[in-house]
């Protein structure tokens, strides 16, 4: 050969990366202009103390939670959970080194969690090893997500090993507490427990979730995550509990150390435990409410005989008779109210309360419990009915007493007492709670959310003062002006977009003129500050992102502009108002476009003190966002198919799948051995697959970031991967100078096409699925029948190797961007050249049809954009 190949693939490798960013740096752009990108360069966090990173860490503290649990449930005893430590399937899991999982499982109400605590108890006495446990519980927005979930396993792991805290600290440094809280959350706690994992790897470690039927938010995630590390680190043991759930059983069953325990298979042991709990309960019960002996062996013989063994039906049932109301004759008649079994029980309270003279109140309170996103305080429950505006402290928790076994408070927090109360109140009584639906009760919290937000929301409500005042050294003020609106100022949203079934009601709200937008128009700024001090902007972020996808079904320009221009408001600002809320009135505003609708609406805001502003442009940038988080050059992107998710393939060896809305980093895709040259979407959104260095390609869950299969075959890197239309197929294009066609179910190499004389740079698919397009070194197109292999057709024409290659949507045309600085359309059915597109000063690095076929776009070395018409080959526009 008469070049050196190395420094020919150094050249090949420049140039994709000029296709991206070389600074691993993804930028997500605008269509509505075209000027140069826009980097935020806000200051980072200082490095904090050890101290602080613990405390920003500590969601909660387990330790904690399974104390509260206990008491909650009336203590533990130890004769409720003793005879697990004798079954054979718990010391089979606990001795045998081949058994990693052990998975409790059973009904609601059967124990499960009073179980686990009393395992925990054991072992904490019986072994030195490290033990960490969390109790997932869905009521508790605390405890009850996946991310949740590693932030309290590393806080008890730190605290018995706090050299631990190394792999912390690192990532902790500059990230500060978001590392813990943002949308980056999972990925970033997922490799800090894969490092703690890796320190360990020679001790003994027990982990203990309960619940992860609780796990309200990311539960398949866990479950992968659990599934993964169980295979992985095999000196980890793991114990899990859930409800009989399918999903859950499905996600599990890929463990193959893992032990199954069926509580209901255990009959005889859990209806022990049951008795023996009952005994407690009523010797309790006895001793508050001063019962003769005959009382108290009536309730026990009662109990015993209606508990069907279950825990909760026996803890309500003594909850109820514990009432000062009941008095100790009317015992016995009260006893033989309860039915038996769980959801008889909850039709008979419930019966009581709609009976009551409260009813009207409570069946509201009720209803707005089952559809809230996280449990809400008696303020912000003031805010969200009506009727409770005038209601003091004692009478609105007399009211939550009043919601019998449903509503439980605990610290001034509502929380259903069990998830089974509230399944049965959706799934029984929906028609009572929710006379109008789910979607009119969203709306109703919608309107009291806007309405509470619009009177209560005003520049610098904590009193702040200075413009640059971090929000590490805020404190809350006492009272809390933002008490009552906290939950309306995170979910107003949300609440909008789910009442949709009520689109007239809703739609009349989107409209020009119409509530939104005054609150927009008057209360945006504040509402950004409130967020900040709420530590909560990217919901913010995400919120704008919403509105602006209800308002595109409405005839509301003027909505439809402001709500453009205040989404990029907040995406260009949110780094600077989250260090320092202030600064939505300060940099936020003077640095904006001068054509802002933001900044015009809260002009009288900007700084008075700023003698001299800064020039900025007349209209925001195309640069939407800057992705940031790989440690090498960008190679490639993709997006999904629903333009919700971005894919990157980068020089640091790894995937990232990106948040197309926020830019939040959702997964971090690790597995390949050198850099990731091409990454492409199935059309279904649900893989990935991607080529790297190290000459194989990988097939990837979008959803949970695990490698599914590793392709091997090439002999060399590989450049260029593509999905068929049905996501059946995954072609690739290497080094090796050949095109191979994959089975993504199977892994397997169905076809391998020779013919190119040098490198595959390209490869496509048709849409119809029939061809595959492939762009080589060789400075040819070819067009394969994917079927047979065969080369259908080779296009000749540039005077230099072809880097992309793209079909129409019709399958009908071929465009390809080459190196010799031009634009070919090819006719694929003859293999013809239809027309050369010439204009650009340097390499075209990618080029790509428009969905109709009649545009193309290509992005060149030149640094610039063209737009052209397919058609007559003419420039229309170059960006």
């Amino acid at each position: 050969m008469a070049m050196n190949d190395q420094r020919e693939k150094g050249t090949i490798n420049s140039l994709r990366n000029a296709t991206v960013a070389g600074n691993g740096r993804l930028q997500v752009g605008d269509n509505y202009t075209t000027n140069n990108h826009i980097t935020n360069n806000y200051a980072n966090h200082d490095d904090p103390n050890l101290d602080q990173c613990l405390i920003d860490l500590q969601v909660t503290d387990p330790r904690h939670d399974k104390r509260r649990i206990e008491e909650t449930k009336g203590g533990l005893l130890k004769d409720s959970y003793k005879w697990i430590l004798h079954h054979q399937d718990f010391r089979r899991w606990r001795d045998d080194r081949d058994s990693q999982l052990l998975w409790i499982k059973g009904d609601p109400g059967k124990g499960k969690t009073m179980l686990l605590c009393g395992i925990v108890e054991e072992l904490e006495k019986q072994s030195k090893k490290l033990l960490a446990y969390f109790f997932c519980q869905a009521a508790d927005s605390r405890i009850n997500n996946a991310t949740a979930v590693l932030r309290g396993l590393i806080y008890l792991l730190l605290d018995q090993q706090p050299s631990l805290i190394s792999h912390v600290k690192k990532r902790y440094k500059n990230a500060g507490k978001k590392l813990f809280e943002d949308v980056n959350a999972w990925v970033a706690l997922s490799e800090i427990f894969e490092d703690i994992f890796a320190e360990i790897l020679r001790d003994s470690t027990f982990l203990i979730i309960d619940a992860l039927d609780e796990c309200v938010t990311g539960c398949q995630q866990l479950l992968d995550w659990i599934v993964k590390m169980s295979s992985e680190f095999p000196r980890v043991k793991w114990i899990v509990s859930s409800r009989n759930w399918p999903d859950i059983e499905e996600k599990l069953d890929n463990t193959k150390q893992k032990v199954r325990l069926h509580l209901e298979l255990n009959q005889a042991s859990i209806s022990a435990a049951v008795r023996m709990f009952i005994r407690h309960r009523v010797e309790a019960l006895a001793k508050e409410k001063k019962y003769d002996r005959q009382t108290r062996d009536v309730v026990e013989q009662h109990l015993v005989s209606r508990a069907n063994d279950t825990f909760l039906w026996v803890a309500l049932v003594c909850q109820e008779l514990a009432d000062p109301k009941v008095r100790k004759r009317h015992v016995r008649d009260k006893l033989e109210s309860y039915p038996p079994g769980l959801d008889p029980l909850y039709k008979r309270m419930i019966k009581h309360i709609f009976n009551s003279n409260d009813a009207d109140l409570c069946k509201e309170i009720l209803g707005i419990a089952s559809v809230i996103y996280r449990p809400i305080t008696l303020e912000e429950l003031k805010v969200l009915v009506k009727s409770l505006e005038d209601f003091d402290q004692d009478d609105l928790e007399d009211i939550i007493g009043c919601c019998g076994s449903f509503l439980t408070l605990r610290e001034g927090v509502i929380y259903f007492v069990h998830q089974s109360a509230k399944d049965f109140l959706l799934s029984k009584t929906s028609d009572q709670i929710l006379p109008s639906g789910a979607a009119d009760q969203h709306h109703a919290i919608f309107s009291r959310s806007l309405e509470a937000l619009s009177k209560s929301l005003r520049r610098d409500i904590y009193n702040l003062c200075a413009p640059g005042f971090p929000i590490e050294q805020v404190s809350t003020p006492d009272p809390d002006p933002l008490a009552s609106t906290r939950y309306s100022c995170i979910y107003w949203v949300d609440h909008l977009h789910d009442s949709e079934p009520a689109a007239k009601t809703r739609d009349k709200d989107l409209q020009d003129g119409g509530v939104i937008h005054d609150f927009l128009q008057t209360k945006y700024l504040y509402w950004l500050e409130a967020l900040s001090l709420l530590r909560s902007m990217s919901e913010g972020a995400m919120a704008m992102q919403k509105l602006r996808g209800l308002v595109r079904n409405v005839e509301a320009r003027e909505l439809t502009e402001l709500l453009r221009d205040a989404h990029r408001f907040i995406l260009f600002h949110k780094r600077a108002i989250e260090v320092a809320p202030l600064q939505a009135y300060a940099s936020a505003l003077v640095f904006s476009p001068t054509r802002s609708r933001v900044r015009k609406l809260f002009k009288k805001e900007e700084p008075d003190w700023m003698i001299s502003k800064p020039s900025v442009e007349e209209n925001w940038n195309a640069c939407l966002q800057t992705l940031e988080g790989h440690g090498h050059w960008v190679d490639s992107v993709a997006l999904s198919a629903d333009g919700q998710r971005i894919a990157s393939g980068s020089g640091d060896k790894t995937v990232k799948i990106w948040d197309a809305g926020t830019g939040g980093c959702m997964r971090t895709l690790e597995g390949h051995g050198d850099s990731v040259l091409s990454a492409a979407f199935s059309a279904d959104g649900q893989w990935i697959a991607s080529g790297s260095l190290d000459k194989t390609v990988k097939i990837w869950d979008a959803g949970t970031g695990g490698c599914v299969r590793t392709l091997e075959g090439h002999d060399d890197s590989v450049l260029s991967v593509a999905f068929s239309a049905d996501g059946r197929w995954v072609a690739s294009g290497s080094y090796d100078k050949t095109v191979k066609i994959w089975d993504a179910g199977t892994g397997g190499c169905m076809q391998t096409l020779e013919g190119h004389g040098h490198w595959v740079i390209s490869v496509t698919f048709s849409a119809d699925g029939w061809w595959i397009a492939s762009g080589s070194y060789d400075k040819t197109v070819k067009i394969w029948d994917a079927g047979t292999g065969a080369c259908m057709q080779t296009l000749e024409g540039h005077g230099h190797w072809v880097i992309s290659v793209t079909f129409s949507a019709d399958s009908q045309q071929i465009a390809s961007g080459s190196r010799d600085n031009t634009v070919k359309i090819w006719d694929a059915g003859t293999g013809a050249c239809m027309r050369t597109l010439e204009g650009h000063g340097d390499s075209v690095l990618s080029a790509a049809f428009s969905a109709d076929g009649q545009w193309i776009a290509s992005g060149s070395l030149d640094k610039t954009v063209k737009i052209w018409d397919a058609g007559t080959g003419a420039c229309l526009q170059t960006l």
